[in-house]
């Protein structure tokens, strides 16, 4: 399968939307997703997040959405808030390629490290970054208050 993976534009944002609605089905949070195409839209515009797609035929077939942040302990942080590709798509290259770039943009932009999540039940998310010989952290557990 051909695909490549570029820096995602405004025009994305429909197929990205549509992938972070597939993450929450796999994640089996559906109804978690309360946010809408257009915030994501707007929220893109001001600068609040970036992502890369990869893209097949003119379709977006998978995305990793991320920010910059700021660790009190290590510096500059990029996070990797939501990172999937289609399903039927999975093990033929295409996260690879995806994480690749995502660590090329970290260490092009001087992060001192990436971040990201990965659910306990997930396996083969978690032995794809043990390939990249990452740290998962067990002892951390998340704090949220919600506002909506």
């Amino acid at each position: 399968m051909d695909y490549h993976i570029r820096k995602g534009h405004t025009g994305d944002i429909e197929g990205v939307f549509s992938l972070v609605k597939e993450l929450a089905e796999f994640e089996k949070a559906p109804d978690e997703v309360i946010t809408t195409e257009a915030e994501y839209l707007a929220l893109y515009k001001e600068g609040l997040f970036d992502f890369l797609v990869a893209e097949s035929n003119e379709k977006i077939v998978g995305i990793a959405l991320y920010y910059f942040t700021f660790s009190t302990w290590k510096g500059k942080m990029l996070f990797l808030e939501d990172f999937v590709v289609r399903q039927e798509l999975r093990g033929i290259g295409i996260g690879k390629a995806l994480f690749d770039g995502v660590i090329e943009q970290a260490r092009k932009t001087d992060c001192a490290l990436m971040k990201w999540e990965v659910l306990d039940w997930n396996e083969n998310a978690i032995r794809f970054y043990e390939k990249y010989d990452a740290t998962i952290e067990k002892n951390w557990w998340d704090g949220k208050l919600f506002f909506r």
